[in-house]
């Protein structure tokens, strides 16, 4: 779904007849931070029926290759001799921004945010020229340029490690406990779908996500499948409202408004 951080999608879904034709793959993008940066002409919870959990991975927080930082705690340490001054390359409402946030909040740290409207591209290209200091960004995007010693990487945003990067601590490991943000992705279908048909499309999507090309393929993105008991239509809509409960209050503190 893309297109105003996939609101315009969302809410033809939302409009959609409930007969199982019209899907919606998202991700807690469009599903939880849309409804704090953008005005929504629908109900992120209300005019939505959640079918299956689908896949989730990190964010790294990453730094140009000049930094002298070796670790998080030298970072934040560096952060703090050097407030206001260093930079974070950012696409305005994304989740690299809410976990920048989060970061700042959670450290202590004070540093400006460079939007981006050209997407983690541009800032990965400005990062690996040192034109910014940091940024948090999908790890698919990221990952290549540590393990090629372009940038710096000083943690994932997930509470586990990522199989994708076994050897990059969690930033909770590091020193920030209970630092924890992922991309996660699910699936929804319009309200009032009838429950035999999410049973049918949840059954689909469970027998999918079992098959070990689909996963093997989920991993070449730094994406894992969700266990079995948690790819179901509960466990996505629990997850999606602890998380809109999590992040609007930090968003709306910030101000964070899509553009």
């Amino acid at each position: 779904m893309t297109g105003a951080g996939g609101t315009i999608a969302g809410g033809r879904v939302a409009r959609a007849a409930p007969d199982g034709y019209t899907l919606s793959i998202g991700n807690n993008v469009q599903y939880v931070m849309a409804g704090a940066t953008y005005a929504l002409q629908y109900d992120l919870l209300n005019d939505f029926e959640p079918v299956a959990l689908l896949s989730a991975g990190p964010q790294v927080l990453t730094a140009r290759k000049t930094m002298p930082a070796n670790d998080l705690r030298g970072l934040i340490a560096w952060l703090k001799a050097n407030s206001d001054k260093a930079s974070m390359g950012i696409g305005v409402g994304s989740p690299g921004h809410i976990a920048g946030v989060f970061f700042q909040r959670e450290t202590g740290t004070r540093f400006q945010f460079v939007p981006y409207s050209r997407g983690a591209t541009q800032i990965i290209q400005d990062l690996m020229a040192s034109q910014i200091d940091m940024t948090i960004t999908d790890a698919i995007i990221s990952l290549p340029l540590v393990r090629a010693g372009a940038i710096k990487a000083y943690g994932v945003t997930t509470k586990t490690r990522s199989p994708s990067a076994p050897d990059i601590p969690t930033l909770d490991e590091a020193g920030l406990a209970g630092f924890d943000i992922s991309l996660w992705q699910g699936l929804w279908v319009p309200k009032a779908t009838p429950k035999n048909i999410i049973a049918r499309l949840n059954a689909a999507v469970t027998d999918a996500l079992a098959d070990p090309m689909m996963r093997a393929r989920l991993a070449d993105l730094a994406q894992e499948t969700f266990p079995r008991d948690q790819q179901t239509p509960e466990a996505l809509r629990a997850l999606q409202k602890a998380e809109i409960e999590k992040w609007w209050p930090i968003i709306k503190a910030a101000g964070i408004k899509a553009e």
